[in-house]
């Protein structure tokens, strides 16, 4: 994109009204427009250590100060094209766009929402968090969009997730001081996105910065209602009009008294909230903004917030194991046949619970460890989902071989990041391999990069033949 054309086109309504929030920084905030934007990935945390991935990265990164596990890579490095992006070791995202999932504590055994998730970027980070544990659910009104966010958590290989294409009204009336945190990274005028993408300037107006406004007041209220006594709400926009910002925390303040801004770190480049924006209450200092001339990102605006009162135990409970059916027994069976003649023993590092297993229409889900009741709600998926049972033997899914670290089977074949092998596979090839690169010498095993798994294959006198679905494929 040719900054100057997005420096020349920016709305004057909207540079009249950064001149007076900005007085003397003013100048260095409009010459960060003709600056190029900066480009970022996010470690998978379930899955690599930063030392880990600095040992094995095939291109040059560095370190994002403020974001632990990010990095910032050049725009020619290509990093979606390297089989360590298939392998769901790392998440591209604009470097600004890591802080909020960075800035709310979710921590294993946590039911988590992200109410506003596609595509996919602050879900995938709070699911890491999770590591295979409590519940992560990630909601979208949007079908299609939450179809891109489904694909983005199958890739992260999180398990304990339902990806939901709800109204927030509905969620609202269902799940009441249920969640011990959520994330609202709530629809916005994208302000902070002008830089870039051009068409956001283009459609901006200060009537869709009100508008929007109210949807946002409506939001919070509806987040801050499923949120459980002590628990806590991240709200985010990527805009920096007052209005959808110290304006939409006032209201919450002001409609549920029960809940409290918390202070956060405040990074080298994080700018405070301002008070003159939200009623003058004092205590919006503890939000943040995120300048594109005062660090090395997009614009952001984020504010944590606490509802009082001691942490209760929690409402969900986790489902009485029943006895399954010899039909459910025998179907089991096979699943579990299979893993274990790959050597799998575990999911997302976690050990294998036999009980969560569930068979619906020939297709294997792996439920989350807790399970709320989602009857009469829209979801697209369940937990995750492992393969389907055909004929009496069972094969398995591209989101199952996601689902799997590094040394969770044995049955691996592992290659170099950078052997043309894998990119052919992934684009669904069948490939050859030398003597001793298979630890086996017939039958399903697991291709890996540098020992993180990719995809199923099935070998045959040497050649592993391909069982990526199409549309998993890379063109």
């Amino acid at each position: 994109m040719d900054k100057s054309t997005v420096y020349d086109n920016l709305p004057p309504e909207f540079l009249l009204r950064m001149k007076e929030m900005l007085g003397p920084e003013y100048e260095p905030f409009l010459e960060s427009f003709r600056l190029p934007r900066r480009y970022g990935l996010r470690l998978n945390t379930a899955k690599i250590s930063a030392e880990e991935f600095w040992r094995i990265v095939p291109f040059p990164v560095r370190p994002i100060p403020w974001i632990p596990g990010g990095y910032f890579y050049d725009e020619d490095a290509r990093p979606s094209r390297c089989p360590l992006y298939q392998a769901g070791l790392y998440y591209l995202q604009e470097p600004s766009a890591m802080t909020p999932a960075s800035l709310l504590p979710a921590a294993p055994g946590d039911v988590v929402l992200d109410l506003c998730a596609a595509p996919g970027g602050k879900a995938t980070a709070l699911g890491a968090k999770l590591a295979g544990t409590g519940l992560l659910m990630a909601n979208d009104v949007s079908t299609s969009r939450a179809r891109a966010l489904q694909r983005n958590i199958e890739l992260f290989g999180l398990s304990s997730v339902i990806v939901c294409d709800e109204k927030p009204e509905k969620l609202a009336g269902r799940f009441p001081g249920f969640f011990d945190k959520i994330l609202l990274d709530a629809p916005c005028s994208g302000e902070g996105m002008f830089r870039k993408e051009e068409a956001l300037a283009r459609d901006w107006s200060p009537e869709k910065s009100e508008s929007l406004s109210r949807i946002q007041k409506t939001l919070i209220l509806q987040a801050a209602d499923m949120l459980r006594p002590g628990g806590m709400l991240l709200y985010s926009t990527c805009t920096f009009a007052p209005c959808e910002d110290e304006e939409v925390i006032d209201h919450l303040l002001t409609e549920r008294p029960d809940m409290h801004l918390l202070p956060v770190d405040m990074a080298e480049g994080f700018s405070p909230g301002n008070p003159r924006y939200g009623n003058d209450r004092p205590e919006l200092v503890h939000c943040v903004r995120l300048f594109p001339h005062k660090i090395a990102g997009e614009g952001h605006f984020m504010a944590l917030l606490r509802k009082d009162g001691p942490e209760e135990a929690p409402s969900w409970k986790e489902p009485a194991p029943r006895k399954a059916s010899r039909k459910e027994a025998g179907e089991q069976s096979l699943v579990l046949s299979f893993l274990e003649e790959l050597g799998i023993r575990s999911l997302c590092g976690r050990p294998l619970d036999a009980s969560r297993l569930h068979i619906q229409g020939g297709k294997v889900f792996y439920l989350p460890a807790v399970r709320p009741s989602f009857e009469g709600l829209s979801y697209l998926r369940y937990g995750m989902y492992m393969g389907d049972l055909k004929k009496n033997r069972f094969e398995p899914s591209q989101p199952l071989a996601l689902a799997l670290g590094k040394s969770e089977a044995d049955a691996v074949i592992s290659l170099p990041p950078e052997d043309p092998r894998l990119s052919a596979f992934l684009r669904g090839e069948t490939i050859s391999l030398l003597p001793g690169e298979a630890p086996s010498p017939k039958g399903w095993h697991l291709l890996a990069a540098a020992g993180w798994p990719l995809a199923f294959g099935k070998l045959v006198n040497g050649t592993l033949k391909n069982h990526v679905p199409a549309g998993w494929r890379i063109t």
